[in-house]
């Protein structure tokens, strides 16, 4: 199983300190998450079948002509490479590594291509996968751009996947809207924008025969009661959706400016901010040892990534640690 962010159990026996005192910033997750509305005792006691209103309310709320729930998008991650004969697949690196990794256990030959270098293999690929934003990095494609990769590889059977899982802060660069379109698949989370990961509901967008085929394969019961009554209410409730877009954009501009003041040239999204350092194992030490949780790329990506502190005793707790970094410098 692959390492990810959250892991603040590991971090606290590994670190002997106390759950309660870490502040974890290694998710990337909205800090402040939607107040789940209380739910009726049947959310509980019924088996999950289907509520059609949530297919509809994500549909509205994501622009997608057509729309399948989905235990959260790692679900989809796991299933979608079972739906095809081996193939070439290019996934974008650095990236989130589940992709990579669930299109390898299903038995595809899997190369991993540098975000900035994708247009030039598109040719290859039967197979395309790219986060957007990405994750880590936050960098994004244009959406022409990716129409334009989606026509190609589905006018030879193919498929782009496109994993918009931290898209909603910047809704105007998603492609969903366009998934009525042949072999384009778009996934996106309640997880990341609504802070409900915890809830574990994603949706995936494509045309309806593809959704058919994807729901047969996950099985019934595949949401859960609770989790579609508290994504119907997230969905429909614009009125939080926006003052969350706005007060999300400032955390995220905060948070770049502060890494600025300490030396570190950040890139990211509204939810985190990203950066190839050259002692990523000493700065996530570091941070650990001021009871700060950060995402540690140690591999081929060699960076780090910092989500939002929720309150201003997390901001000054960082603020704090990252000034006794530079110091140390």
């Amino acid at each position: 199983m692959l390492e990810h962010g959250g892991n603040l159990r590991d971090a606290a026996a590994r670190f002997n300190r106390p759950l309660a005192d870490w502040l974890d910033l290694s998710t990337g997750i909205n800090p402040q998450p939607y107040p789940a509305p209380a739910l009726q005792p049947l959310a509980w006691h019924r088996l999950p079948e289907a509520n059609p209103a949530l297919a509809l309310a994500a549909q509205a709320y994501y622009g997608a002509p057509c729309m399948l729930p989905v235990a959260g998008t790692q679900a989809a991650i796991q299933a979608l490479p079972r739906l095809r004969a081996p193939a070439r697949v290019i996934v974008s690196a650095p990236s989130y590594a589940e992709h990579a990794h669930c299109w390898r256990q299903a038995g595809h030959a899997v190369r991993e291509v540098p975000y900035d270098r994708l247009a030039q293999h598109v040719g290859e690929a039967e197979v395309l996968v790219v986060c957007n934003p990405n994750n880590p990095t936050g960098a994004c494609i244009p959406h022409d751009v990716l129409l334009a990769w989606a026509e190609e590889l589905g006018a030879r059977g193919g498929w782009l996947v496109v994993d918009e899982a931290f898209g909603d802060t910047a809704p105007a660069a998603s492609i969903a809207q366009f998934t009525d379109r042949p072999g384009l698949v778009v996934l996106r989370s309640v997880g990341k924008f609504f802070g409900l990961a915890g809830l574990r509901l994603g949706f995936v967008a494509a045309q309806a025969s593809f959704l058919a085929r994807l729901a047969d394969w996950l099985g019934p019961w595949a949401v859960s009661g609770p989790a579609q009554d508290i994504g119907i209410a997230a969905l429909q409730d614009r009125a939080w959706q926006q003052r969350t877009r706005e007060a999300l954009q400032q955390s995220g501009t905060r948070l770049h400016r502060m890494l600025r003041e300490h030396g570190i040239d950040a890139a990211g999204c509204a939810l985190f901010q990203w950066w190839p350092e050259a002692q990523p194992e000493a700065f996530h030490l570091h941070m650990a040892e001021h009871g700060v949780w950060v995402r540690l790329f140690a591999d081929k990506a060699r960076g780090i990534r910092l989500g939002l502190p929720p309150d201003e005793a997390g901001w000054e707790r960082l603020r704090h640690a990252l000034h006794a970094w530079k110091a140390r410098q």
